[in-house]
């Protein structure tokens, strides 16, 4: 395995685990699908969006796991169990270990192989962007967490 898929997959790995971290500190589960003023995402629906988002990128373009993505659900889906949460952040990270070692160096330095955005990037590029939306978007539960769980 490569260097940048090694770190990347410790940077996942470490990240998805705060995840869970994150959303088994919820004191009351209800709190996981709070919204509040300007606070338009919950913690559960972020999390749901987190998923799929790793499921689809890696799991299904890299995994050819079947994953077939839902965006609209992960946002509209409310009280989802926390158990259910859980698991599929652990099937992610899982995934994430067989997938991730076995993409090539020269993989990397293709092209993202799905348009994502208005351009083409390199799958390299693509893959350091999902880590840091993974933790821009980890930040966010965090502080949901601290001010809507009481």
């Amino acid at each position: 395995m490569e260097m940048l898929t090694e770190d990347l997959l410790k940077l996942f790995v470490r990240d998805l685990n705060r995840l869970k971290r994150e959303i088994s500190q919820y004191q009351d589960e209800a709190n996981l699908w709070k919204v509040d003023g300007s606070i338009s995402n919950s913690a559960g629906n972020l999390c749901l969006h987190l998923i799929g988002n790793l499921q689809t990128y890696f799991g299904s373009v890299y995994g050819n796991t079947g994953y077939v993505r839902n965006r609209d659900k992960e946002f509209s889906d409310k009280a989802v169990p926390r158990v259910q949460l859980m698991d599929m952040i652990a099937q992610t990270e899982l995934m994430m270990q067989q997938v991730l070692p076995k993409i090539s160096q020269e993989q990397l330095e293709e092209d993202y192989p799905m348009e994502v955005f208005d351009h083409s990037m390199k799958s390299a590029y693509y893959f350091v962007h999902l880590a840091v939306h993974l933790g821009y978007h980890l930040g966010q539960i965090n502080y949901h967490r601290r001010l809507l769980d009481n």
